[in-house]
């Protein structure tokens, strides 16, 4: 019986392991989320509770999940709300439920209390909005996705093969009732390229096809693998089959020019002379462990290979928290945008374009096919911003996503070319409006106390509530945009750096930044820390309130009191914290 009792632990051992390790691999990978913060909602609002019960609704059992689509709508306009989701085409029904279910949860924490939002996964696609989104398309609000591997010089002709491929898979999706298409292709004798897309089944056929055609167009098929998905349509491709194969009917038999995959080779029986019956005697559980576990040990040694080798080959971005000597402009995860591109999107940096001069080059509008408008900042040949500067700020932003900070599209690295695609905000700088006799109106006291509580929020943000830890080093009045509704955006971080988690500060002997907004310490001695950029920010509060350059205040000895006002509150609140004191009412 001892011998029993210890193959049913082994047994519920081995059997509790592989729950675990099934209920892990069961949660889908987050690749991406949009939620906009223009436009949110309060608790316990009817659009809150309208909104739950779409989200109930979505994620219930009784939603057939067999299509892999479903769509509701709750409530009467304003506080109307409708949502989706949409699985990869491959995907068991159970697959399908587990992963919307998974996003409804994580909604929750990602945008707690925006209305129109988005959430991508490898596995799955969430949306809903205050506005109509059914039977709409809608080809932005989406981001790319590439392996950092570049294409061998060896490998002639691989984009084509790829776009090819992509833009027959398109068709054939656009046609299909499911809106979606996988297959592969040869590639080489030993290396086929696997290709997926799909749109939201509500769309037409043409529609479908053009949001295809449109994320198609901007693969980067230079690397070895590439993902491109927006709210209405998705497509990728990889060098492995990133896919269920057996689950995919719709198929081109012409692309198929690869042989089928050889099937995972099955387990082997026990041997027929092997008995089971573990009634015959002590003897037989024996043999039983002798083979079963071997068998067992060596499928889990084959899911953990198999785990870490299809983690490698991910397209994914860099999630590894960088210190300054990682910054390495390929671990960025932003996109990089071809020249040409950036070149007719700004009308060849035409003058009619031009946003603005900086100490660092010219700053240009630009707009895309598709209609998307940004802001491109082209780095002048004789800057005295370098290579380091520039890949250190593609670097620095594309990690930060914050309401207060510019977000960074892209970047261009091309030759002489220096180019930084941001996001476009309309409204300029604040010293277009602050410093204008004519524009000052616009600014009354109420909203130049959210601009100064905006940009209070952007550097806490920066200092504590980012996973990185950054001191920006050049605050000033023109590094703060303006956005549609006169948010505060911080913006250019080429001189930004980044520090160890508990470093309160740090030295160095290249000075960077504008003179005026610099602390003592550091405009002298090079000292720098986060109490830095506080004294920047009480320069900007003097300039907000007074309308008043810097330099035009007795020769800057206003501000250097002012900044020293602001140093001291932060000393004395990190004093009166570390007594566990309270602070006077």
């Amino acid at each position: 019986m001892s011998g029993y009792a210890s193959f049913g632990s082994l047994f519920l051992f081995i059997f509790f392991f592989l729950t675990s390790l099934r209920a892990s691999a069961q949660d889908p990978t987050y690749s991406y989320h949009v939620c906009p913060d223009r436009e949110t909602f309060s608790r316990n609002s009817a659009f809150s509770t309208n909104l739950r019960i779409l989200l109930s609704s979505l994620s219930s059992r009784r939603v057939s999940y067999s299509t892999g689509f479903h769509n509701a709508t709750v409530g009467k306009s304003p506080d109307r709300v409708t949502g989706l989701f949409l699985c990869r085409g491959d995907l068991s029904p159970e697959a399908c439920r587990n992963c919307v279910a998974f996003s409804i949860n994580d909604t929750l924490t990602r945008c707690p209390n925006e209305k129109q939002v988005t959430l991508y996964y490898d596995e799955c696609m969430l949306r809903y909005s205050d506005r109509y989104i059914l039977s709409t398309m809608s080809p932005n609000g989406g981001i790319i996705l590439f392996n950092n591997q570049g294409v061998n010089s060896n490998q002639i002709g691989f984009s084509d093969l790829v776009l090819t491929m992509m833009k027959k898979a398109a068709t054939a999706a656009s046609r299909s009732s499911q809106k979606f298409d996988a297959r592969n292709v040869n590639f080489t004798a030993s290396q086929s390229v696997y290709g997926l897309v799909q749109c939201t089944p509500d769309l037409t056929n043409q529609d479908c096809l053009w949001c295809l055609q449109q994320i198609n167009n901007q693969l980067p098929v230079d690397k070895i693998g590439g993902r491109v998905i927006v709210p209405s349509c998705s497509s990728r491709f990889e060098l492995y089959p990133f896919y269920n194969e057996s689950a995919v009917t719709t198929r081109q038999p012409q692309l198929d020019s690869a042989p089928p995959p050889p099937t995972q080779p099955p387990i082997s029986n026990p041997s027929p002379t092997v008995s089971l019956d573990i009634e015959k005697g002590g003897n037989s559980s024996v043999k039983v462990i002798a083979v079963v576990v071997p068998i067992i040990v060596v499928f889990l040694i084959f899911v953990a290979v198999f785990s870490v080798r299809a983690k490698k080959k991910r397209t994914i971005h860099e999630t590894e928290p960088l210190t300054e000597d990682k910054n390495d402009i390929t671990t960025a995860g932003s996109l990089q945008f071809d020249f040409k591109a950036i070149e007719a999107a700004t009308d060849k940096f035409s003058e009619s374009n031009k946003l603005g001069q900086g100490g660092f080059g010219a700053v240009y509008k630009g707009t895309f096919p598709n209609g998307v408008q940004v802001a491109v900042k082209r780095l002048s040949k004789t800057s005295g911003q370098g290579v380091r500067e520039f890949e250190n700020e593609v670097v620095v932003v594309a990690k930060l996503q914050h309401r207060n900070l510019v977000r960074l599209l892209g970047f261009c690295l091309e030759g002489e070319e220096k180019i930084l695609v941001y996001e476009f905000v309309p409204n300029k700088s604040l010293d277009y409006f602050l410093f204008d006799s004519a524009m000052r109106s616009q600014l009354d006291w109420t909203r130049r106390y959210k601009i100064i509580g905006g940009i209070a929020r952007g550097i806490l943000y920066l200092h504590q509530d980012s996973r990185l830890t950054i001191i920006h080093r050049d605050l000033k009045i023109s590094n703060i945009l303006l956005d549609a509704d006169m948010n505060p955006k911080v913006a250019d971080f080429g001189m930004a750096r980044i520090v160890e988690i508990d470093q309160t500060e740090a030295d160095t002997r290249r000075i960077v930044g504008t003179y005026g907004y610099m602390s003592p310490e550091y405009a002298m001695y090079g000292q720098f820390s986060m109490k830095s950029d506080v004294y920047s920010f009480g320069v900007l509060i003097l300039e907000i309130i007074s309308a008043k350059k810097n330099s035009s205040l007795s020769n800057g000895w206003y501000c250097w009191q002012f900044g020293y006002l602001c140093l001291e509150a932060v000393e004395q609140w990190d004093a009166i914290r570390a007594r566990g004191s309270v602070l006077p009412r």
